[in-house]
């Protein structure tokens, strides 16, 4: 606590407002750095829960069926104050990555907001995926990613779209000036390498330079604090962790780790002083291609007791589809709901010990100015010299053998695996299938020792199925470097990348004398699967043989970003030139994806009907469980509302303490008769003995019904009351 001699000083001095902060914020610590707009935001982005394939797994048979958890756009903007040229967005997207479609639609988006926001554009403005495998998919530019949604869903893209857009105009609303410091703090126990035998192919001699780290155990945060009255309204981490602690047998969508541990975060800061109301906290991904929040390994279940074999990932019957990484609170090949909470409280532990400690200890950022680069590459034949000169190239994009086998997260991707002797069954896939195409003999040559499966980069009928035109992108504040990564960086892919930014920045001055600091975010933009080392690409498991581009796309990635990098100097006022544009196909993709026909009570029962009610009382801890009349939440999303809502008699009054963004609060919809339209929706609230007061409570199921002629037509539900004792 300050001395009333201080306090009177200050005063006197015309820092009456701080003097009174010095009661009001007994911790509070002004940031030694220079001065930015710092703007955050946040909204809805959930679309389609039920009957819509899940993006990540390539698993065709998770199809949604409800919703554990909404899931978010959170977007950050930092500019220069005076000059709203030299500022960026970045947005974070709880959903599987960036994607060409999805950045259009949200560039679009921004643009008809107003000429407030024409400062908004290609160069300054990042989408990010945390990579969550537990989100509605169907919103791809790209034919491959299609295949096991049927197609293209206008609904699940509009959402993601509409959500990022109102995040981005929130942050803009809300900027100010502020401050901004970051530190850094080690994560042990959130996450492992799923392809130790690829990274082992590294030279010993890096691989010594981290010790037994073979993933980055470090966790970066970078902290927002406006000048008005020093209040945080966020924090940006990174930290690398697949987000596939939910299993590809889920069907419930989630943010998975990434969502719910920035969910922790924004609740653990609810009424605290030094905390804005609105705080946003975003988890971005870093290097993520070969880490796994599977921290126990990867198993056999197939009796055997047996961990998967070390170089394949195989079982005894020499197929990887036995094969399973475990998380933290394994107990069966379960849906990862518990180790999903455990990968998230670990991140959100070391994110919050980090964010108190920055009061006492922290790096200001300095240098005042903003930078931004963006251009596009087309990949196809890239040719560039290597450090020692040596001439080499990328490739039109390719997936070898080794993709179709899965990871341990959830083995077999897409509809097919490698052997398959006949079409899988799939109605997209029998339109699209007989259009594969044979690679030349310059890609086979390219893309060796790759094997090739699918020659996605050479084909184009009835439209592009994978990109050959990514995004290169940087950001600068200050002496912090963002490099925006469009693919699934590896462990020691992001460690070089970020190594050659930072001897090249400071090679060139762009922090002048302040060191520069280096981080890694992705996948964004557009997702072009994975990227790692030559060494790694030779050895061909799923990570080399996802890496689109050729054994070369590494040193492809950072001569590009390196290329750039002079536009992130102070004194820059130019721009490099656009690059070839992608491909736009939101209007030309196929789609078998039928739509909502109708919804229909059967005889003596109304839309919301109770169908199951309540007990009369329950224990904390123990499971409330409640089914409606239901109908299909895909006639409305109720973007920034909620379907289902947990009530608390206060008095005379009952009010909502729990809603669809809390991960105890489980919806699910059931379709009961498809012919005539009958669903159920059934509302678990899992009660805790810490977290949930004694009380009198009601369960509230909020719905929309289709009827055959007319319009959407809302309705709601409630149980009668029980108690929580």
């Amino acid at each position: 606590m300050w001395s009333w001699a201080t306090r009177f000083l200050l005063a006197l001095l015309g820092l009456a407002q701080l003097a009174l902060l010095a009661d009001a914020l007994p911790n509070y610590k002004r940031v030694a750095g220079d001065r930015y707009l710092i703007g955050v935001g946040k909204a809805d982005i959930t679309g389609p829960v039920v009957e819509i394939n899940f993006a990540g797994y390539a698993n065709t048979e998770q199809i949604g069926t409800g919703l554990r958890q909404r899931i978010y756009a959170r977007s950050f903007i930092i500019g220069e104050i005076g000059k709203p040229a030299n500022r960026f967005v970045y947005t974070i997207l709880d959903t599987m990555s960036g994607d060409t479609a999805v950045r259009r639609g949200i560039l679009e988006g921004v643009a008809a907001l107003g000429s407030g926001y024409s400062v908004y554009g290609q160069s300054n403005v990042a989408i990010t995926g945390t990579h969550s495998h537990s989100g509605p998919g169907a919103w791809f530019n790209y034919l491959l990613p299609q295949v096991t949604s049927l197609g293209f869903d206008k609904q699940a893209y509009q959402a993601i779209v509409d959500g990022a857009v109102l995040s981005i105009q929130r942050a803009h609303e809300s900027l100010q000036e502020g401050y901004l410091d970051f530190g850094t703090t080690r994560v042990d126990d959130a996450n492992i390498n799923r392809s130790l035998y690829a990274y082992l192919a590294n030279p010993a001699s890096e691989r010594a330079q981290y010790g037994d780290d073979s993933v980055d155990k470090t966790l970066t945060l970078l902290r927002f604090q406006r000048a008005s009255d020093g209040k945080n309204v966020g924090v940006l981490t990174w930290f690398p962790v697949h987000p596939t602690s939910m299993l590809g047998n889920n069907t419930h969508v989630t943010g998975d780790n990434k969502g719910l541990a920035a969910y922790y975060f924004e609740k653990s800061v609810k009424g605290d002083s030094l905390a804005a109301d609105g705080f946003v906290a975003g988890f971005s991904q870093a290097n993520v291609g070969d880490t796994s929040p599977n921290v126990l390994g990867a198993w056999c279940d197939d009796g055997s007791g047996q961990q998967c074999d070390f170089q394949t990932s195989a079982c005894a019957d020499g197929k990887s589809q036995a094969c399973h990484g475990r998380g933290p609170e394994f107990r069966a090949l379960d849906l990862g709901v518990s180790s999903c909470r455990v990968i998230a409280q670990r991140q959100f532990n070391g994110a919050k010990s980090l964010y108190n400690s920055l009061s006492s200890s922290s790096t200001p950022v300095v240098g005042s100015s903003v930078r931004t680069f963006h251009y596009f590459q087309d990949m196809r034949y890239y040719t560039f010299p290597l450090a020692n000169g040596t001439q080499v190239q990328t490739c039109p994009a390719a997936l070898g053998h080794s993709f179709a086998a899965g990871t341990s997260d959830w083995p077999g991707a897409f509809d097919f695996t490698q052997g398959d002797s006949g079409a899988p069954n799939n109605p997209f896939w029998s339109v699209v299938g007989g259009l594969l195409k044979v690679p030349s003999a310059a890609q086979k040559k390219c893309q060796e020792p790759k094997p090739v499966l699918l020659n996605v980069g050479e084909m184009e009928t009835p439209y592009a199925w994978s990109p050959n035109i990514v995004d290169i992108q940087a950001f600068r504040v200050g002496q912090f470097i963002i490099i925006v990564a469009p693919g699934e960086a590896s462990t020691m892919a992001g460690r070089r990348w970020r190594n050659a930014v930072k001897t090249a920045a400071s090679s060139l001055s762009l922090t002048g004398s302040v060191e520069p600091f280096v981080v890694l975010g992705g996948p964004a933009n557009t997702y072009s699967h994975y990227i790692t080392t030559p060494e790694e690409y030779a050895i061909q498991r799923y990570e080399g043989a996802s890496t689109l581009f050729g054994p070369w796309a590494l040193p492809g990635y950072i001569n590009l970003t390196l290329r750039g990098l002079p536009y992130l100097s102070p004194s820059s006022t130019a721009s490099p030139p656009a690059g070839p544009s992608p491909p736009d196909n939101r209007e030309r993709s196929l789609s078998f994806i039928t739509g909502v026909v109708m919804d229909n009570a059967p005889p003596g029962k109304s839309f919301g009907s109770v169908l199951t009610a309540p007990a009369v009382s329950y224990s904390r801890g123990a499971v409330v469980s409640v089914t409606f009349q239901g109908a299909n939440p895909r006639n409305n999303l109720r973007l920034e509302g909620t379907f289902a809502a947990v009530e608390k008699l206060e008095g005379s009054t009952w009010k909502q303490v729990l809603s669809d963004e809390d991960w105890r609060l489980v919806y699910t919809w059931k379709r009961t008769n498809g012919l005539l339209g009958y669903s159920t929706v059934t509302i678990d609230w899992e009660t805790s003995a810490t977290e949930d007061q004694a009380g009198t409570y009601r369960i509230r199921y909020n719905g929309d019904n289709k009827p055959l002629i007319g319009g959407v037509q809302s309705f709601t539900g409630v149980t009668g009351s029980f108690t929580l004792s």
